[in-house]
């Protein structure tokens, strides 16, 4: 039986699973939406990987991932400007719903964290026509706080936003709820996000507590504290009705588990905890 409305992101499973399994696993449990990342692409390589989606009917609800903008030189930028362009190609060719932008932290031996936003939003800007060309929305993700030096800059729904009205048509957010959880103007930032017609994808997992790792110990939906019902009902009322997109990270849990188990429970979990 087809599970509407889920979507599983292939990192999820990636200790355990190839592109060509992890989508055979997916589709035994009914799931028909998926979220690549780009080295499990690159590792069947593009063409095939698009013949495995495009002959079982899948829906991409995104590719991980562009962005990684700030670097310390012109020419590290402009590696990243054409890293991003052959993202936003490979997202064309599997069909993607958009390409999520992880956007990057502090170049090395910076401190300048407003520096490195305003090399994000230049970065953004340079590779936008190329994405429309395409046909390829850009989804920037903002990351909680605690990555900001390292992984995203832009660590609110707001911030995010706020880069999207700047930058105009062809940009919007991946709304990720290990990551803005917590932000107390959350409820206003969302409904603003369905004003702007801004919302390309909703991720989930879960806040586990006490949190071990700060990368890879996210909680399958339903072992933490975030409020994955009411965050969803603020997304539909913004007009966001696409799939939930379970995105985990959890190496000394999920990761070590079958892989069938970790798909099961998320189907489990998806009906009964989102």
């Amino acid at each position: 039986m087809q599970v509407e409305g889920l979507s599983i992101n292939l990192a999820t499973i990636r200790e355990q699973c190839g592109f060509a399994e992890a989508v055979d696993l997916c589709l035994k449990h009914g799931i028909t939406a998926i979220a690549p990342w780009r080295d499990q692409v690159a590792a069947v390589g593009l063409d095939e990987a698009v013949r495995i989606v495009k002959s079982n009917g899948l829906k991409l609800t995104g590719l991980c991932r562009g962005g990684f903008f700030p670097a310390a030189d012109t020419a590290g930028r402009e590696k990243a400007i054409d890293d991003n362009r052959r993202a936003i190609d490979e997202a064309a060719a599997l069909g993607a719903d958009c390409l999520v932008l992880v956007v990057g932290g502090l170049p090395g031996g910076s401190k300048n964290i407003d520096a490195a936003r305003r090399m994000v939003e230049d970065g953004i800007a340079t590779v936008l026509r190329h994405a429309g060309a395409a046909g390829v929305p850009l989804a920037i993700e903002p990351l909680h706080p605690m990555y900001a030096a390292d992984r995203a800059c832009v660590n609110t729904l707001g911030q995010a936003l706020d880069m999207c009205e700047a930058l105009g048509a062809g940009v919007g957010v991946a709304i990720d709820v290990y990551h803005v959880w917590w932000d107390p103007d959350l409820a206003n930032q969302i409904a603003r996000a369905g004003e702007m017609k801004a919302i390309l994808a909703h991720h989930i997992c879960d806040w586990l507590v006490p949190t071990r790792d700060m990368l890879t110990d996210r909680g399958m939906m339903g072992d933490g504290v975030i409020d994955l019902k009411g965050i969803r009902r603020r997304i539909e009322a913004a007009g966001f009705h696409g799939a939930q997109e379970v995105e985990i990270f959890s190496a000394e849990n999920w990761w070590k588990r079958p892989a069938d188990e970790v798909i099961a429970t998320c189907v489990e979990r998806y009906r009964n905890c989102c």
